[in-house]
Order: structure tokens, then C-alpha cells, then sequence
């Protein structure tokens, strides 16, 4: 729908926790793009540019465990070009540059709360307050990311002993966003959502993706969805064929391709670059549908 895809940058404070960290936005524009740095990636986009005339869906992706929002950048470029904004946040605690919050209760709260942030600071910036669709929301997450995404869908998650300060389980306090309106899961880590009744508040259109061989999340991940939301017609669920847990991420360059990287790495015989043609375009149609 659009030639290029525009990209900004901002930086959002959680005063109450004292952090700050990054949000990237993609976004339809008439502007023309070009070679630019992403992060650590190149990317053709119009830095800053004013966005495109029209309304449009918010979509925000959020990232697995001590990962990083760039390596979703070719999703978000193209469901810019198709027509959404794209929010992606740094999760803070839990991303590549550090991950001391990985394993602790502060992690499974702090999460949901800074997506919701980065929707409501989206809301109020001066480039997308005008272009944004109200109540047209739509949340992709990865791994960890999966999580995030059915907690602040109306998901109550439990914290495991190991990672409360009393060494007890505990529910975790999650303020639900109701404008939330479809949600893709990829690969999706689900065990906080064990208990009876722990989805049953997650009543929205779900895309649900199974790699096959998933180390990380395997099936009983997806099947703590699959059983647990109350309305199972909600649910689009797909097992990929010889997927690995890292095929949703975005192809990393030849130069960072290593056996010792194991995000750049796949199962024999899968194809990331092939894979992901038919991944974007399945995504953009799913949110269009719902969003």
C-alpha cells in the first residue's frame, strides 16, 4: 500500500520504577526512504517523516527474554507499509544490553505495564495522536513477549516460587487494556498461565504460531492457550513445520551469522527468508481482519 515505511524514535519514563528505555515506531508515509541505521541493522526508511494522510491501526511488539526490538524490524517495516503504526519497546531489565530483571516477579509486572505505556505515550505523540485509530489495537509477542502480550490482554498470570521474594507463588497485578482488539502469538512462553480460569479473561481474536521444533516453548506452551481462553473459536492456531523457536525473528546478516549465535541459526533445511514472505503477509492479513 505504501512504498516506504517512516521510522522515530522517542524515549519513555517509568517514573514510578525510576527507568527510561526506547521505543521505535515504523509508520506509513508518502516520503521517500533511505539506507539507514536501525539499531545495529540497515534499513531503507524516511527517518522523521511525516506520516501518511488517513487512520490507522496501532500494533506493538513486544520482544522475548534479553532479546531486542530489531530483530522484529522487517515485520514492522512491512506492516508499515501495509498500512499500521508500529510500536516496538525495549523491555527494560529484560533485553540484550541488560537482563537483570530475567526470572523475577518485578519482570512479569514491569512488562505489561511499560506495553500499555508505550500505547498510551503513542496516543499522545505529535506525529501519530491524529493518525491513530482509537480502539484498533493489536499486540504481536514473542516468547516472553507472548506473555506480555495475553497479560495485558486481561491474562492473570502467577509467579512461580523461585522467582518471588518469599519463595511462595504469586498472582501478579496486571491492569488489562480493553482496546486491545487481536493479538498475534508467536512461539509463545505461557506458564505463568497455568492456573484454572487464568485466560479466561483473554476474549479477543488470537493468531496463535507453533514452531516445531521449539526448544525454548514448546507445544504445552500453546496449549495452555489453546485449553485455557474461554472461547476456542478465537483462536487461529498453526504448528510450522520444522520451525525452530528463533524462525520468527528478523534474518540476521551474513556477518552475524555463527553456530555460537543460535538466534542467526535454524533447524536443518528450514528456510527463514522464505518462511517469513508468507509470515509477514499472513500477519498483516490477520490484524487487518480484526483491527
Amino acid at each position: 500500500m505504501y512504498d516506504f515505511a517512516g521510522y522515530h524514535e522517542v524515549v519513555l519514563t517509568d517514573h514510578e520504577l525510576g527507568v527510561s528505555f526506547p521505543l521505535v515506531v515504523f509508520y506509513p508515509t508518502q516520503a521517500i526512504g533511505q539506507d539507514d541505521a536501525v539499531g545495529p541493522y540497515q534499513l531503507v526508511v524516511a527517518r522523521d517523516a511525516p506520516v501518511a494522510e488517513g487512520i490507522f491501526p496501532l500494533v506493538v511488539i513486544s520482544h522475548g527474554r534479553g532479546s531486542s526490538p530489531f530483530v522484529y524490524r522487517t515485520l514492522a517495516h512491512y506492516l508499515a507499509r501495509q498500512g499500521f503504526v508500529v510500536g516496538l519497546p525495549e523491555h527494560p531489565g529484560n533485553n540484550r544490553r541488560d537482563n537483570t530483571w530475567e526470572g523475577t516477579t518485578q519482570n512479569l509486572v514491569a512488562r505489561p505495564s511499560h506495553l500499555r505505556l508505550a500505547i498510551q505515550q503513542l496516543f499522545k505523540n505529535q506525529l501519530f495522536a491524529r493518525v491513530l485509530k482509537p480502539d484498533g489495537i493489536g499486540v504481536i509477542g514473542h516468547s516472553m513477549g507472548g506473555y506480555t502480550a495475553l497479560a495485558l490482554a486481561g491474562g492473570t498470570p502467577t509467579a512461580f516460587p523461585h522467582e518471588t521474594v518469599d519463595g511462595q507463588e504469586q498472582l501478579i497485578a496486571v491492569v488489562a487494556d480493553t482496546r486491545i482488539k487481536a493479538l498475534v502469538l508467536l512461539a509463545p512462553a505461557t506458564v505463568w498461565f497455568r492456573a484454572q480460569g487464568a485466560l479466561h479473561g483473554v476474549d479477543v481474536p488470537m493468531l496463535l504460531l507453533t514452531a516445531e521444533k521449539d526448544e525454548y516453548t514448546p507445544f504445552f506452551h500453546s496449549q495452555i492457550v489453546l485449553e485455557g481462553v474461554a472461547d476456542k473459536h478465537k483462536i487461529e492456531h498453526r504448528i510450522i513445520e520444522n520451525a525452530g523457536h528463533y524462525s520468527f525473528l528478523s534474518p540476521f546478516p551474513a556477518s552475524m551469522q555463527s553456530p555460537t549465535f543460535l538466534p542467526s541459526q535454524e533447524p536443518p533445511g528450514f528456510n527463514r527468508v522464505r518462511f517469513q514472505e508468507g509470515l509477514h503477509a499472513e500477519i498483516a492479513a490477520f490484524l487487518r481482519q480484526k483491527l
